[in-house]
């Protein structure tokens, strides 16, 4: 202490000082709003924000990383686990380790994910620039590499001097705890600013709750919204994200046991409902179901419940087609709840979910409507039992047998994680979700190399749950090496590779587009460009066991089902390597995806795809 009511400290220890004092509440339950810091150090944050975290390690946890975009991937996972109410910070030096954050606060900010990113910067001085790592601007001398961070920021700023700290800190913790415009936040750091002494007020240091607001509906919204629902004959609920940030599981399943309304699930919703809920549908949009999106091309009126309406989610704008269709969204973001023309109800989803139930007594749909849609469940419950099913145990198994051998091991409350590859299709078609916090894609940015970082993640968040990441050999190759991490904090995630020699998703989006699968494959290249089709001799469970995991190699369905089981009950972090067949069994999409074809081509396949497009790209709707 120096003077009375002050503190004097450095920048960086007072910032850690002042994360360490940050909460939410919600429903009367207080969370740690920053949990703890990731970190690797360079030159811009070793004297500075490593210093202060030493200095307060008793109050601020710090997990060491090393790869910049997957710490952002893992402190993503930390607060979807955790529904937005707790976060992580990640600390960079300058240069790439700043640079490398982008990709991560992108995929942040677009899912609507909070966390704090910390990156060294150059000297506000100036005095010993340039720097190493220092990007020089010729007539803009406060620009630096940090700047890239800016679009993908919900807020960002630069501290240049110790008391700018007092109201940025503020208003960066008023972003990531508010429920509809958080996302990544940025305070770069100068190395010099963060070294330098101030006379910090104590108040800064106090303990600080940050509510989580649960806004109700307007009236009037509620009440246009009641009469569309009572009007509509052919209703459909599509869940998002948002009911899961929202805690609003049990409301929505209240509106539907009251209403007999159907759910279909976007990826981010997912488990929203219980699969074996008669209502719930399953996935909708490109990757969605049979029956879900038969539904929503005659639906007449389409609630959307914290979704953002993705392209996948409307089959770029040809599923829903009923020429009367209208819209309802609820949703916490005036953004999302005004797209596609509709009716808006901007508040909490389970205040809305709740008000609703409560605003429309006695009213259900039509009995023959709810007759349609379990017809059609039971019909795709048998697609997708077939899909999981494996007759021959002696068998190398397909990559839908692979979800089906993961579907009898896995318990309740396990968190499957996926992001990017032919993986997410199949699982929001088939996984059956049996509790909220299960389903955990992400595909608001289809990061590959998300998997492993985020089950660290998840896995903190959750101690004691078993956590899996599904990879892909692509996916894997992007971003192993917090593995390391894993073992050296004895998180016993559990990894499933598979391994199918290639980029199976994009190989086939290749291929339908008149493409043939060029640079997709994993296989040797000959003198005059071709593929010999000999696979490269490469060992991923070799390369996952030399940093540091237990693996186990399983090559039938038998030895899958064995090594799943296995791994579960593991207390380390354990990796299922399988090989998959080549050929690939998963269901054909459901519906339409945009992915423009060559106007013109010298070669037939892409004229063939281009006539497909073009037939395609005449049902897309505007709704106005």
């Amino acid at each position: 202490m120096s003077a009375t009511g002050t503190r004097r400290l450095t920048t960086a220890q007072a910032l850690v000082r002042f994360l360490a004092a940050q909460y939410t509440e919600r429903d009367g339950v207080r969370h740690r709003l920053i949990a703890g810091t990731w970190g690797i150090f360079g030159h811009g944050n070793v004297a500075g924000v490593g210093q202060a975290l030493v200095e307060y390690g008793g109050v601020m946890p710090f997990h060491q990383g090393r790869n910049e975009q997957a710490m952002v991937h893992a402190a993503v996972g930390y607060a979807r686990q955790l529904n937005r109410l707790s976060a992580q910070a990640v600390t960079t030096s300058i240069g790439p380790g700043a640079t490398n954050l982008v990709t991560g606060a992108a995929l942040a900010t677009v899912n609507r994910l909070p966390v704090l990113l910390l990156p060294g910067d150059y000297f506000a001085s100036h005095a010993a620039g340039p720097l190493l790592q220092q990007l020089e601007h010729p007539v803009e001398a406060d620009v630096s590499v940090n700047d890239a961070l800016r679009p993908v920021s919900r807020y960002f700023d630069r501290i240049g001097r110790p008391e700018a700290l007092l109201a940025s800190a503020l208003r960066a913790m008023r972003v990531l705890a508010d429920p509809a415009e958080t996302g990544a936040v940025t305070l770069a750091l100068p190395q010099d600013v963060q070294a330098e002494a101030f006379d910090w007020p104590e108040e800064f240091f106090a303990d600080r709750v940050w509510r989580v607001r649960r806004p109700a509906p307007d009236p009037e919204e509620l009440t246009e919204a009641v009469q569309a629902l009572r009007a509509a004959r052919r209703p459909l609920i599509v869940a998002g994200g948002g009911v899961h940030h929202s805690e609003a599981e049990a409301a929505l399943k209240a509106l539907v046991d009251a209403t007999g309304i159907p759910v279909a699930s976007t990826q981010a919703g997912k488990g929203a409902l219980r699969h074996d809920h008669p209502a719930d549908l399953g996935g909708i949009g490109h990757t969605g179901t049979a029956v879900a999106d038969d539904l929503a091309r005659t639906a007449d009126l389409v609630i959307g419940v914290g979704t953002r309406y993705s392209d996948f989610t409307t089959a770029s704008g040809t599923l829903f087609q009923n020429p009367d269709v209208r819209f309802l969204n609820l949703n916490i973001t005036a953004f999302d709840a005004h797209k596609l023309a509709a009716r808006t109800l901007v508040c909490d989803a389970r205040a809305g979910l709740t008000a609703l139930t409560e605003a429309l007594p006695g009213h259900r749909v039509p009995s023959s409507y709810e007759d349609e849609y379990r017809a059609g469940r039971t019909r795709w419950e048998e697609k997708v039992r077939a899909a999981l099913r494996a007759d021959d145990d002696s068998a190398v198994p397909t990559q839908t047998q692979v979800l089906g051998a993961l579907d009898e091991v896995v318990g309740d409350e396990d968190v499957v994680i996926n992001a990017a590859g032919s993986l997410p299709g199949d699982l929001h078609k088939l996984w059956r979700s049996r509790s909220p916090r299960q389903y955990h894609l992400e595909y608001g940015y289809s990061c590959m190399g998300y998997e492993i970082p985020a089950a660290l993640g998840v896995q903190q968040a959750a101690p004691g749950t078993a956590v899996w990441a599904l990879v892909g050999d692509g996916t894997y190759l992007m971003n192993p090496t917090e593995i390391v991490t894993a073992v050296q904090e004895n998180l016993p995630v559990k990894l499933v590779l598979v391994q199918n020699h290639g980029y199976a998703s994009i190989g086939g989006l290749s291929e339908s587009v008149g493409a043939e699968r060029f640079g997709t494959d994993y296989r040797h290249r000959a003198a005059d460009g071709t593929f010999t089709g000999a696979p490269l001799p490469v060992d991923l469970a070799a390369n996952a066991a030399s940093l540091g995991m237990d693996v186990l190699r399983a090559k039938t369905v038998r030895e899958l089902r064995e090594a799943l089981a296995t791994a579960r009950a593991a207390t380390r972090p354990t990796c299922v390597h399988v090989e998959t067949a080549a050929a690939r069994d998963a269901l054909p999409a459901e519906a339409w995806w945009d992915v423009p074809v060559a106007e013109v081509s010298a070669r037939e396949p892409v004229n063939d795809a281009r006539a497909r497009y073009e037939h395609a790209v005449a049902g897309r709707r505007h709704h106005l």
